[in-house]
């Protein structure tokens, strides 16, 4: 098995393991809103037991992000250096024309 071969393995891994999560997410969010209606609809959320479903399992949906993304979700290691080159972007974008700032 050559290089290519390999690379191609575990991006396909990859991608395997992020459809499975985002399936997870959409499931979570699909649910949650049928167990917020069903939970309305009973008792007009005077005791929203729909809560600890959502909250539990929310929970375990933040775990295996954490597992997946790792700690680049949020606040990771490119996350600074993205920040800069994203903020000098808007800036070349919404400075008008022949205002040179200062110089």
């Amino acid at each position: 098995m050559d290089h290519q071969d390999l690379k191609y393995q575990r991006a396909s891994s990859r991608v395997a393991v992020l459809k499975k999560f985002y399936s997870r997410l959409g499931s979570f969010l699909l649910f949650g809103l049928l167990f917020l209606g069903l939970n309305y609809y009973t008792n007009r959320l005077q005791s929203p037991w729909f809560l600890w479903i959502v909250g539990f399992w929310g929970f375990s949906i933040a775990i295996d992000a954490f597992k997946i993304f790792g700690t680049d979700f949020l606040f990771g290691k490119n996350w600074e250096e993205r920040k800069i080159k994203e903020e000098m972007n808007k800036e070349d974008n919404n400075r008008p024309h022949g205002y040179n700032y200062g110089k």
